[in-house]
């Protein structure tokens, strides 16, 4: 019996002395929908994560898909119900179908943008910018492209890896750079460049790795791309070519959604996206150009790089018009 009170009295005091210590506080959370190499490792996830962290006391969540389209096709299939606060990593071929599904919500004035042919909107807020381009190893092929035009119609054993319209951003572009060239001609286009094409991949990241384990001598990727390697790897193997006609330019965007307009930390998230902490972080981990404020110069390796010869773009309404039938226009050519 003693024992037994020995034990209730032990109990009881225990529960007095948690009942007095208050619970820790939980953080205020931001989630962020983004593409698979912004989050890796090497990406520019990790760095930013600790810099917004620390500026917000809160919990940044990053969750990640394999590119840029199946981020706007996650978010339109989760609807109003989504957990994304803040989509990172459309780009401008996606806007107008962003703001067409009814899912995202005008942002705050953001200050120091700084993007070719200017920026206005006020749903997306652009955090990088490049230009696609052809990226091919220098050992393996001599006399590379000197034009979209040489590439599609030139010798179908040097081959090349893409990626996927339906999925990727940088799929996407190859298509309507494609289709910016040859306009209705595009089918008979790739119709040429398809014994060329070594496999179509969902994301940039694995047709990239494909290309650096040697599987094929090119690789859809882009003129900043060189840039990692000489930098990181200290070598000028890889290179992108320069074509004729002109690269298409990318302007990677990011935007709060509905849910997020409910969430302070996305106001303050996408201000933060456009200063500094986070755009000296985007040249030597996204390995794009900074699209606001920095503090650092840029790594005199970008001096090295392709400068395009003319800018290649579609209107995003232009884009939202016509995607459907142009990427099934290139199904039907790819697929047979």
């Amino acid at each position: 019996m003693r024992a037994m009170l020995s034990h209730l009295i032990l109990a009881t005091g225990l529960v007095s002395i948690l009942a007095g210590v208050a619970p820790a506080a939980a953080k205020d959370k931001l989630t962020v929908y983004t593409y698979e190499s912004f989050t890796a490792d090497w990406g520019p996830g990790p760095a930013v994560k600790k810099e917004f962290e620390a500026e917000c006391g809160c919990d940044l969540e990053f969750v990640s898909v394999a590119d840029g389209v199946a981020l706007l096709n996650r978010v339109k299939l989760e609807g109003a119900g989504t957990k994304a606060d803040v989509v990172l990593g459309l780009d401008t071929n996606l806007t107008a179908d962003a703001k067409a599904s009814g899912l995202f919500a005008p942002h705050d004035e953001v200050s120091g943008i700084n993007v070719p042919g200017g920026w206005s909107d006020d749903t997306f807020v652009p955090f990088d910018y490049g230009y696609f381009a052809i990226v091919y190893d220098t050992e393996k092929l001599k006399s590379p492209p000197k034009s979209l035009k040489e590439l599609v119609e030139g010798a179908s054993t040097d081959k090349i890896v893409i990626q996927d319209p339906r999925t990727s951003t940088p799929g996407l572009g190859l298509l309507l750079w494609v289709k910016s060239v040859y306009g209705d001609k595009a089918p008979e286009a790739w119709a040429k460049l398809k014994p060329k094409v070594l496999t179509v991949t969902p994301g940039w990241s694995e047709a990239y790795g494909l290309f650096t384990k040697g599987e094929a001598p090119m690789v859809l990727s882009y003129t900043t791309s060189p840039a990692y390697h000489m930098v990181a790897e200290n070598t000028e193997r890889y290179q992108a070519a320069s074509f004729e006609e002109g690269e298409y330019l990318q302007i990677e965007v990011a935007g709060i959604t509905t849910t997020g307009a409910k969430n302070p930390l996305a106001q303050k998230f996408i201000a933060f996206m456009a200063g500094p902490k986070f755009q000296d972080v985007i040249p030597e981990t996204n390995w794009m150009f900074p699209a606001g404020k920095t503090d650092k110069p840029l790594n005199p390796a970008f001096d090295k790089l392709v400068k395009p010869t003319k800018t290649l773009l579609f209107n995003p309404q232009e884009v939202a018009a016509n995607r459907k039938a142009w990427v099934d226009e290139w199904l039907a050519v790819m697929s047979k």
